[in-house]
């Protein structure tokens, strides 16, 4: 026999945790969490690398209703946010909510039950509300480069480390400079006897403004609630400016320009070393990083750097853009996500049986990155051009969180059967912020997790938080049709 809820929220990372919790606190207790994994945490579980951290402060990248007092630094290493979340599941009694290795297969919904049916390994849940809190960063982005089945030694993506293997004396070849790249690199290279790091592209990297928080500052915050709500605001003041430097004052990107050219002729001596690790495109068209080590490590441990990315992969190592061969003992892939694949791999069907893959041919777009039009009662949460390039998702998914409430009680008052956004409302939303996004630097010519193959950016927001949030702060009931 089916399964049957109020509301299904498929992912337990920060999206999942908060929307369950806005639920129960709002006295909504019929609701099921379905989760692939055996925890709780999202991201924040399955990156173990060392050296994960959070490149968002630690005071700001948290609930609003679920302050922690003494985060160790400024910014906070992933065993702190994962046991962070874990906390908050335990605090607001998620457990008997959760379904572990429980991963969706197909969500179907029923428009003559206004009903979603979900089908798991382990049987059919229904529920009337669907909340997607998957995140974009969750399926590692595996390179095709030909023969990498062929290496005979350890291989694996830095998001499903391999803690098994001992990289002590060891020659490890790293396959891409993104974000978790430069967090492991230096930490590689303090065991291993080479590093050699192949680069498709290199990053703009600027110091880290990192520290450790001492117990009296973390007893003073405890004691003193009002001094963190303070700090968190004027952490949040000072991320939400950058966002001009993106946007509507580019030149403002000037400054930043120089401190990374300042930072990096600081850390590296040779000057073709510098040469090679310059970006050829416009600062802030890919992710900004920030580290105090991955340049440091570069200098000291005297890790080779190979541009123009791989070639291809032998049984012994790694083929340079050059043809040149790069003996390897092991092959870390340090290649990112599948950041535009959303909810990928699950089929999700709407009305008349709509496949959403159908729906999103041509890039996923959502009105608001909540709701698309042909899919009642489906709710996304970090869905496509909510990502932020300078500012705390956790806000974003806070908004989020409160208009899809917003949605429930409109459903839950009207004795609605379902509520589907109208095509023309999601369209001219789309439309507004494609136009937007051709006015920011993430336009810019470069390749970026951003973009699909085509070119459309499917990600960022191009815009205020706040913008974001005063948009999301009201439902006009207008937006939508609602089924009686």
């Amino acid at each position: 026999m089916a399964e049957s809820h109020d509301v299904a929220i498929i992912g337990a990372g920060f999206g999942g945790i908060g929307m369950a919790i806005a639920l129960k606190q709002r006295g909504k207790h019929s609701l099921v969490i379905l989760e692939k994994e055996g925890e709780v945490g999202g991201a924040w579980r399955d990156n173990t690398y060392p050296g994960a951290a959070c490149d968002v402060p630690s005071r700001l990248y948290s609930f609003s209703f679920a302050k922690k007092f003494d985060w160790s630094r400024r910014f906070a290493p992933q065993a702190e946010i994962f046991a962070y979340l874990r906390q908050c599941a335990d605090d607001y009694g998620l457990h008997p909510h959760l379904r572990f290795n429980t991963e969706v297969e197909q969500a179907r919904f029923d428009e003559a039950a206004g009903l979603w049916h979900i089908r798991t390994p382990h049987g059919e849940i229904h529920a009337r509300v669907l909340i997607t809190a998957t995140g974009q960063l969750n399926r590692p982005a595996w390179p095709s480069i030909p023969g990498r089945e062929r290496f005979q030694g350890p291989a694996f993506h830095s998001a499903r480390w391999d803690h098994d293997v001992d990289l002590v004396g060891k020659t490890v070849a790293v396959v891409g400079t993104g974000a978790s790249a430069i967090q492991f690199v230096p930490e590689v290279a303090k065991q291993a006897k080479k590093v050699r790091l192949f680069q498709r592209s290199a990053a703009y990297v600027i110091p880290k403004p990192d520290r450790v928080y001492s117990s009296a500052e973390q007893k003073l915050m405890e004691r003193m609630p009002l001094l963190q709500k303070l700090d968190r605001g004027r952490i949040y003041a000072q991320n939400e400016a950058r966002v001009l430097g993106f946007t509507a004052v580019q030149s403002a990107m000037g400054f930043y320009q120089r401190l990374f050219k300042r930072y990096l002729k600081r850390c590296i001596s040779d000057p073709q070393l510098r040469e090679k690790l310059t970006p050829d495109y416009p600062l802030g068209c890919k992710r900004i990083l920030i580290s105090n080590d991955y340049f440091q490590a570069i200098e000291r441990y005297g890790i080779e750097v190979h541009t123009g990315g791989v070639g291809a992969i032998t049984e012994t190592g790694v083929v340079d853009a050059k043809g040149q061969h790069h003996e390897a003992d092991v092959l870390i892939y340090g290649t990112g996500f599948q950041a535009t694949d959303f909810l990928a791999p699950m089929t999700i069907l709407g009305r008349e049986g709509r496949d959403l893959n159908d729906a999103w041919r041509d890039g996923a777009e959502a009105y608001l990155g909540i709701n698309v039009h042909g899919f009642p009662n489906m709710f996304m949460l970090y869905g496509p051009n909510t990502n932020l390039g300078h500012n705390s998702i956790v806000y974003m998914l806070e908004s989020q969180i409160a208009y899809v409430m917003s949605a429930l009680e409109v459903l839950e008052q009207g004795g609605h059967r379902f509520m589907d956004v109208d095509a023309d409302v999601q369209d001219r939303f789309n439309s507004d912020l494609q136009e937007q996004i051709r006015h920011t630097v993430w336009d810019k010519d470069c390749h970026s997790w951003y973009k699909t193959e085509s070119g459309k950016n499917t990600n960022n927001w191009p815009g205020f938080t706040f913008t974001y949030r005063r948009r999301t702060q009201t439902l006009d009931t207008r937006d939508y049709e609602l089924s009686s």
